[in-house]
């Protein structure tokens, strides 16, 4: 996620050499042509123009809003997440905690379950942000499983977050019957791995459905047409005051800005690229392990991701 509020020219130039090595072609030649030949020919009204900008920019405007509100929906599933983990959580904790007058209460066991399943439930986060991004990290999530038939298992899964929750399902139920938990408990901790699992659908579906094809390809088309046709709608104009050339960095200067609605939009319609324009999944995952792991008592808490110039990964 960017957090800068002021972009390098240079690094947006690079953004957008493509764009702008097209325009200063199609405006260079439109010059010469009218060096050559005369204005008269190759010149076309400016209204040509001024119709294909517009559809361009109705084209730009929707995709630009569908864009954004997928990545705003992303955005929102994952602090969904932030809240569940931290009610699950908390839910293990204090259930486990309540049952110490019972008989069959024995505090290493309630200690093993509390730890074992609010790890999962961390290395449940960290997979699904690797599931999105389709990283292979698999490895980092080694040190939250306390049994390491339990992290063979998730590496031979194919999705990854919900084998863990499989897991975590079991360990409920193993902790019912062993009397750790008792009453109507699995029913709160079912209904937060319920909220988890369909917040992991939402993201699945954002991340394998793509904004719809045919606004990205005449989108592209539309921008290429009017760039072909601006410098050739302005020489006649700029011919006309006498200042031919100062066509070039006009017909440039607004395809630029065309160039950087249509990028703006085209980068947003994908949070789960491993992009600087992402969610920032990564600090969202570090979050929620600092607060399950102070829900633990534990101490040596992770270090608090910070931006990196400006951006958060």
């Amino acid at each position: 996620m960017i957090l800068r509020k002021f972009f390098n020219p240079i690094r947006v130039i690079h953004y957008l050499r493509f764009e702008l090595a097209v325009s200063v072609g199609l405006s260079v030649s439109a010059y010469l042509l009218y060096q050559l030949e005369g204005v008269q020919q190759f010149s076309l009204p400016f209204s040509t123009a001024a119709i294909l900008g517009s559809a361009l920019a109705i084209f730009l405007a929707f995709r630009n809003n569908s864009s954004y509100s997928r990545w705003w929906e992303a955005r929102t599933l994952w602090g969904g997440i932030v809240n569940s983990s931290r009610v699950l959580a908390r839910l293990v904790v204090t259930f486990a905690d309540s049952h110490r007058h019972q008989p069959q209460y024995e505090a290493v066991r309630s200690e093993a379950f509390k730890t074992r399943l609010t790890y999962l439930q961390i290395a449940w986060v960290w997979a699904l942000n690797y599931h999105l991004r389709r990283t292979e990290k698999w490895e980092t999530l080694r040190p939250f499983f306390t049994e390491e038939a339990d992290f063979e298992a998730v590496g031979a899964a194919q999705n990854k977050p919900n084998y863990i929750q499989l897991l975590m399902g079991r360990h409920v139920y193993t902790a019912m019957a062993d009397g750790t938990l008792g009453g109507f408990d699995s029913f709160q901790m079912e209904g937060q791995l319920l909220a988890l699992a369909n917040y992991q659908g939402g993201c699945e579906r954002i991340k394998n459905t793509p904004l719809l094809r045919q606004y990205h390809y005449f989108t592209k088309l539309f921008m290429l047409a009017f760039m072909l046709v601006l410098p050739f709608s302005l020489i006649g104009d700029f011919a006309r005051m006498n200042m031919p050339a100062l066509m070039i960095p006009m017909s440039v200067l607004i395809s630029f800005v065309f160039g950087v609605m249509g990028r703006v939009g085209e980068v947003n319609e994908d949070p789960f690229e491993n992009l600087i324009t992402d969610v920032p999944l990564d600090a969202l995952c570090n979050t929620i392990e600092r607060d399950l792991r102070e829900t633990l008592g534990e101490q040596g808490l992770p270090e608090k991701l910070a931006p990196v110039k400006g951006f958060l990964w």
